[in-house]
């Protein structure tokens, strides 16, 4: 059976892009996706927030990397991938992420309370932390 492999995500950057390059100086551009989804649960209205890591390579990675930060809006089109390593220590760890294909800016996302008709307070995701030592470079 053939697979398919396909994501769209829309978003807020969780952080600002890290740009680094690799040994043969091919650019990439790391950075964390809040998206959320709101719906309704008994007569009560919620929100749940997905964190996801975002990789992007060659040009689209220096363009992330000069024009987005943390709080701009993303779209985010690409596939899902695993990627394995071993810590120091010798514990195998394993995370998912999206390797982005395309990559298209949105507006920073204003908040939807009273303080965003006073100035305009921004959300401001905060991403669980890692422990995970994967670099690219």
């Amino acid at each position: 059976m053939v697979g398919f492999n396909k994501v769209i995500l829309i978003g807020n950057l969780t952080r600002h892009p890290e740009l680094r390059y690799t040994q043969s100086g091919t650019p990439v551009a790391k950075f964390g996706l809040a998206v959320s989804r709101r719906f309704r649960q008994e007569d009560e209205q919620k929100e749940e927030v997905c964190f996801v890591d975002i990789v992007v390579f060659g040009k689209q990675a220096e363009t992330c990397g000069q024009y987005l930060s943390k709080g701009n809006g993303a779209v985010i089109e690409g596939r899902l991938t695993l990627r394995q390593w071993e810590t120091e220590d010798g514990q195998r760890r394993s995370k998912h992420e999206v390797v982005a294909q395309s990559v298209t800016f949105l507006p920073k996302r204003q908040s939807q309370n009273v303080d965003s008709e006073q100035g305009g307070a921004e959300d401001d995701y905060q991403e669980p932390h890692s422990s995970d030592p994967g670099e690219y470079a």
